[in-house]
């Protein structure tokens, strides 16, 4: 398995994690369900008009975090945001529900991106057990 497979397991199995952004210079961690594996790049998805998505406009560096009963992942690195909406209606297409969101008479957009310069640790309380980098 590759690596990135391992954080999407995680995730998944996981079911909601959470993602720190830095607003001004305080954190802000909120839960997130959304990610999906394409080829070697793991995609999220926020909506273009949360705080979030400015928050990660003016700082791009963020941090993921999920935990089982075993240990917890932290996954972090610079967040890039997809100019093309591709991935996006491929989402939206399979998700009904969030059609109702997002969609041309809210004005919302599901802005999808993925982390850059990437970091993977797979951790217990007292150590890293498992690194991953990613470009």
């Amino acid at each position: 398995m590759k690596p990135i497979e391992k954080v999407n397991d995680f995730l998944t199995q996981a079911g909601t994690f959470y993602l720190t952004t830095v607003d001004g210079d305080k954190p802000k961690c909120r839960p997130v369900a959304f990610h999906m594996l394409d080829g070697d790049r793991l995609y999220f998805g926020i909506g273009d008009f949360k705080a979030v998505y400015r928050q990660m406009q003016g700082s791009p560096h963020v941090e993921f975090c999920a935990a089982d009963s075993k240990g917890f992942l932290r996954y972090f690195g610079k967040a890039v945001f997809e100019a093309d909406d591709t991935i996006a209606q491929q989402v939206l297409a399979a998700a009904p529900a969030m059609q109702k969101i997002y969609n041309s008479e809210t004005g919302y957009r599901l802005a999808i991106f993925h982390l850059e310069n990437a970091t993977a640790e797979f951790r217990n309380m007292l150590a890293v057990q498992e690194s991953y980098t990613f470009d």
